[in-house]
């Protein structure tokens, strides 16, 4: 039973509270997709080459010398006269791999060419140096 005096209230859609959820998934989607990038070293100021060109590969091994000297096998810390062993282990369970030097362009030349020695060491390694365009 209505009271006559009572008007009635037409029905509303108050639109709202769903442009909050909708930004708000926005959100999470956009800072989501932020964090899908794939890191295979460890942050270094890579050294700029004009000829520098992209590597396609299924698998990469990547060794890491940071402005410190310190030596890294996929974020892995290593010293460096075992790196030889490590990256053995790694090729002979994937031959089609190819091992990428990711070296800060501070490191001195002679520890850039430990690196290299090692790994050439390693029989069916492919080697790689990382660079940024110009």
């Amino acid at each position: 039973m209505r009271l006559q005096d009572e008007p009635d209230i037409p029905a509303q859609i108050n639109i709202v509270p769903m442009i909050d959820v909708i930004f708000a998934i926005l959100t999470f989607f956009i800072m989501s997709t932020l964090f899908l990038t794939r890191s295979e070293g460890l942050p270094v100021n890579l050294p700029k080459a004009a000829t520098a060109k992209q590597q396609q590969v299924p698998t990469k091994i990547t060794v890491t010398v940071n402005d410190q000297g310190d030596v890294s096998v996929n974020r892995e810390p290593i010293a460096v006269d075992s790196l030889a062993s490590k990256i053995r282990s790694l090729v002979n369970a994937n031959p089609q791999s190819l091992v990428i030097i990711n070296a800060d362009e501070t490191v001195v030349h002679g520890k850039v060419v430990a690196v290299m020695d090692q790994v050439r060491q390693v029989e069916g390694a492919k080697l790689a140096i990382a660079t940024q365009r110009k």
